[in-house]
């Protein structure tokens, strides 16, 4: 995946406090994601753009009608450092 369809699929972080403990305890990214995509296109993406393993994507539909994904990032990857290239800490 090049880079420009990456961005198409990333839409923007969410950021809760539960988005914030997940990143913290869980070496977990929560990012709200192109309503298209598919759980292997949002790994694709975020591998991509920042340059991490994915583990795994879990995808839920808000009642807003957006796509919310929960991406597991590998051990030797940290969600910290992702999180504060999203300006998220």
């Amino acid at each position: 995946m090049d880079r420009t369809k990456a961005l198409d699929v990333i839409e923007n972080p969410h950021m809760t406090e539960q988005a914030m403990d997940a990143v913290d305890r869980e070496n977990k990214l929560v990012l709200m994601v192109d309503l298209e995509a598919d759980k292997n296109q949002v790994g694709d993406a975020v591998e991509q753009l920042f340059d991490v393993t994915v583990e795994n994507v879990n995808t839920s539909i808000t009642p807003q009608a957006q796509k919310k994904a929960f991406i597991n990032l590998s051990e030797r990857d940290d969600a910290m450092d992702v999180a504060t290239q999203l300006g998220m800490m």
